[in-house]
C-alpha cells in the first residue's frame, strides 16, 4: 500500500487561505482519484475534494468556489488550496486515494479509497 503524508495545516483568521499538501511514496500517477475528506471534532468525516488523473476535478458545495485540489506528477502530490475559510472549515484534514476511476456519484463514499494519511489539523478562528 502506498503512504499518503499531508502537511500545510494550521491556525488561521476567518477569511483567510492555507495550503494543504500530501505527499505520497510512489508516482500519484498509480491513482486515478485522489481525493481530501474533513473530519469535524465529534462529527462523521465528509468528502471536500477529489482530483482524477485526467485533470478533471469534483467539489463539495461547501467549498465549491474557495477551494481548488490540484495534483503535481513530478512532485508527487496533490494540494489544496483553501480561501475564505470559515470557522466552519475546522476540521482534521484527510488525503485519500485510489487506482480506481471513481464517478462524481461515488467520490464521497470513503469505503472506496484504499490509501489514506494521518491527517492535518486546520483551525479557523472568528
Amino acid at each position: 500500500q502506498a503512504q499518503l503524508v499531508e502537511s500545510g495545516g494550521g491556525l488561521v483568521h476567518e477569511g483567510g487561505s492555507l495550503w494543504l499538501s500530501c505527499s505520497t511514496s510512489g508516482s500519484i500517477n498509480w491513482f486515478t482519484t485522489m481525493g481530501w475528506f474533513r473530519q469535524a471534532l465529534g462529527k462523521e468525516r465528509e468528502f471536500v475534494a477529489t482530483s482524477w488523473r485526467n485533470g478533471g476535478t469534483y467539489y463539495s458545495e461547501s467549498v465549491q468556489g474557495r477551494f481548488t485540489i490540484s495534483r503535481d506528477g513530478t512532485r508527487n502530490a496533490v494540494y489544496l488550496q483553501m480561501h475564505s475559510l470559515k470557522p466552519e472549515d475546522t476540521a482534521v484534514y484527510f488525503c485519500a486515494s485510489t487506482a480506481s476511476r471513481l464517478s462524481s456519484a461515488s467520490v464521497g463514499d470513503q469505503r472506496l479509497y484504499t490509501n489514506w494519511g494521518q491527517g492535518t489539523q486546520v483551525t479557523v478562528s472568528s
